[in-house]
């Protein structure tokens, strides 16, 4: 069950640490396909690097989540 997280009298919701570690996870993973130039094996990028946010979002609820 995820839980607000308390600071400074205010409470968070747990994505607010979520969304940017799914974010950097994803920007390592780009840059690292762009690095091995593996980019141009892919046929939409924009759609791409949209469904790799998301999964990652949701492996990071899944392992944290609970």
């Amino acid at each position: 069950m995820l839980h607000e997280l308390g600071f400074g009298g205010m409470l968070f919701s747990p994505l607010v640490v979520m969304i940017p570690m799914a974010f950097v996870l994803a920007s390592v993973t780009r840059l690292a396909l762009h690095h091995l130039d593996w980019r141009r094996y892919i046929w939409k990028e924009a759609w791409f690097d949209v469904g790799l946010y998301v999964c990652y979002l949701a492996l990071i609820i899944y392992f944290f989540g609970s």
